[in-house]
């Protein structure tokens, strides 16, 4: 579903990506982790046509975004939902009214065909009762499952998640991730996660990358990551100080 070629990326004198390769298989759950300032939500940016890279291609189904004009760009995106680090939900609407946001401006609906669908959608993520409320009124766990209900409205090819439990107590972000593995399992959506919740990941993943000065230092199967012997992907994965990552 995604190819990723010799991604460059520089921000002054800071070299984000360094030529970055993979794939993403279509159906999967794929997560890509790596250290705080790592370049994970570049990355995820440059993926969703937020951003240019330096050099490289990115390819969508077999279409190159980079260098996209804004109208092709939005073809593609429209194959696209994303559930950002907050939410991202507009403080002035409903949670009703958000999931219904991008339907209506995307699709060409009945009122009551787009209120079945933000029914639908919120009872999926456990939602419906709660459709009057505004944002300001929910908990950061609710919050998340809203931007869930939207990011799903418009049932997209790819749902891509900034950091999905950032900020989450223990029991809520395991709900989260309970939520992801449910609503991927309905689906045939392609799920891509940026995430360094490592206990998360390993449950719901079918494929782990890490990144590692700004290339892919190292990707495979939960069990896989989970029983490397690279020094690295180890200290990693145990949260030790002791290895060769170090925090500037």
């Amino acid at each position: 579903m995604i190819h990723v070629e010799e991604l460059y990326k520089r921000y002054g004198d800071q070299q984000v990506l360094n030529g970055v390769t993979f794939d993403i298989r279509t159906g999967s759950v794929t997560t890509l982790m790596g250290l705080s300032g790592s370049g994970k939500s570049v990355l995820m940016r440059h993926m969703i046509g937020l951003e240019k890279p330096d050099r490289g291609a990115i390819l969508v189904d077999g279409e190159n975004i980079v260098g996209m004009k804004p109208k092709q760009l939005n073809r593609i995106r429209r194959r696209f939902g994303v559930l950002f680090q907050e939410g991202a939900l507009f403080d002035s609407l409903s949670v009703r009214e958000n999931v219904a946001f991008p339907i209506r401006e995307h699709r060409n609906l009945s009122e009551t065909t787009i209120q079945e669908i933000v029914v639908e959608k919120l009872t999926n993520v456990g939602m419906r009762e709660h459709q009057e409320k505004f944002p300001a009124e929910l908990s950061g766990g609710m919050r998340k499952r809203v931007g869930l209900a939207r990011a799903l409205a418009l049932e997209p090819e790819i749902v891509f998640f900034d950091e999905p439990t950032t900020g989450l107590d223990p029991i809520t972000k395991s709900a989260i991730y309970r939520l992801i593995e449910q609503t991927h399992s309905e689906s045939s959506i392609t799920y891509v996660l940026v995430s360094h919740d490592v206990q998360g990941v390993l449950e719901v993943s079918d494929e782990i990358m890490l990144l590692f000065d700004g290339r892919i230092a190292a990707r495979g199967s939960p069990s896989e990551i989970r029983d490397s012997l690279d020094p690295a992907v180890k200290q990693f994965m145990t949260g030790s100080s002791d290895g060769p990552l170090s925090i500037e």
